[in-house]
């Protein structure tokens, strides 16, 4: 289930500028991991992750795969997962991972509840 997730990350990050009209291509926008993972451009700062090194055998099959991975946009629902994932600071995963998540930083990465706080004062009354 991670893997899914973070390939739609993967997806989400490389076609930014593209959705925000900046560069009509993934591949134009000179910030983007796209060069070195769809094109094979050296870029010192780009380490593969272990996800992306499986989507091939060889440099050429993962450049492949990147670049069928990355050629559609992502569906509404992802995008709108993802930015509400963004913008309320909220991990963005299956449970497992976000336990491990709330574990490595000691608070909670998941929704508060809907509704409000009970008032400890008149909780008695």
């Amino acid at each position: 289930m991670f893997h899914g997730y973070l390939l739609r990350c993967y997806r989400y990050i490389e076609l930014n500028p593209v959705r925000a009209s900046m560069v009509e291509r993934p591949e134009s926008y000179r910030w983007s991991s796209y060069g070195a993972h769809a094109l094979g451009r050296v870029d010192a700062l780009i380490q593969d992750h272990g996800l992306y090194e499986a989507l091939g055998r060889t440099q050429e099959e993962r450049q492949e795969a990147y670049r069928a991975l990355i050629r559609f946009e992502l569906a509404p629902e992802a995008l709108t997962e993802i930015r509400g994932s963004l913008n309320k600071g909220l991990a963005l995963g299956g449970e497992r991972f976000k336990d491990d998540v709330e574990a490595v930083l000691a608070r909670s990465v998941r929704p508060k509840q809907a509704g409000r706080r009970r008032n400890q004062m008149t909780d008695g009354l």
